[in-house]
């Protein structure tokens, strides 16, 4: 049975980029899903994340997300984008990547581009070359972007991550009806993976019944 992972995260969310790496790991030894959903951490027109500008974004840099970088074997960097971008548009790309069944591989080329090549991921043409780079349409990508042709879709996702979900930080991950917050092991998502399997297994029989009218 493929048991399906609701993972929220934003694109400049180091530690959203870092669990991906576990993640893979998980894809590959368990038949799961993974299905990314949108949270965007600074919306316009709030002010931008710049953590060049602010020695505590850089000391938790230096602290935390490097150290655990390095632990994970994950190769990342600050990118020096500065301010970072807002990410609604790379997020109407996913949408658009996701209805043309190519969503998890742009989703983690738009992440690889970021924390890893320092690429402007709020510029239009920039996302246009990693759609491409991933086996999409250059053309209809970019001109779904210029339209904002996904940008109802991607408040309506917003709407369900921030009001329905109630989702306050990044990365979530939503198994069964089990919520992992922050950052999570190889070993802590197996676990609840095969708790949910097995939970699956007992239940598969709960709640049959006939009625008095002999429908069973």
């Amino acid at each position: 049975m493929t048991i399906k992972i609701k993972a929220y995260s934003d694109f400049i969310c180091p530690f959203c980029f870092l669990g991906t790496g576990p993640l893979d790991e998980i894809i590959k030894e368990k038949d799961v899903e993974v299905e990314w959903m949108p949270f965007e951490l600074r919306p316009s027109p709030y002010e931008k994340i710049d953590p060049w500008q602010d020695p505590a974004k850089l000391s938790s840099w230096d602290s935390f997300i490097l150290p655990a970088a390095k632990k994970l074997g994950i190769d990342m960097r600050l990118p020096r984008v500065s301010p970072h971008p807002y990410t609604h548009l790379a997020f109407e790309g996913y949408h658009f990547a996701k209805e043309h069944g190519k969503g998890n591989e742009y989703h983690h080329r738009v992440f690889t581009a970021f924390f890893q090549e320092e690429q402007n991921i709020e510029d239009v043409e920039v996302l246009t070359k990693l759609a491409d780079e991933v086996g999409l349409s250059k053309d209809a990508f970019k001109e779904a972007l210029v339209s904002r042709k996904y940008r109802e879709v991607h408040q309506e996702a917003l709407r369900h991550a921030y009001e329905e979900a109630q989702i306050t930080a990044v990365p979530t991950f939503v198994i069964g009806k089990e919520v992992i917050q922050g950052l999570a092991s190889k070993e802590r998502l197996a676990k609840v993976i095969d708790q949910e399997l097995e939970k699956n297994k007992t239940n598969g029989f709960d709640g049959m019944q006939c009625d008095m009218n002999g429908y069973c």
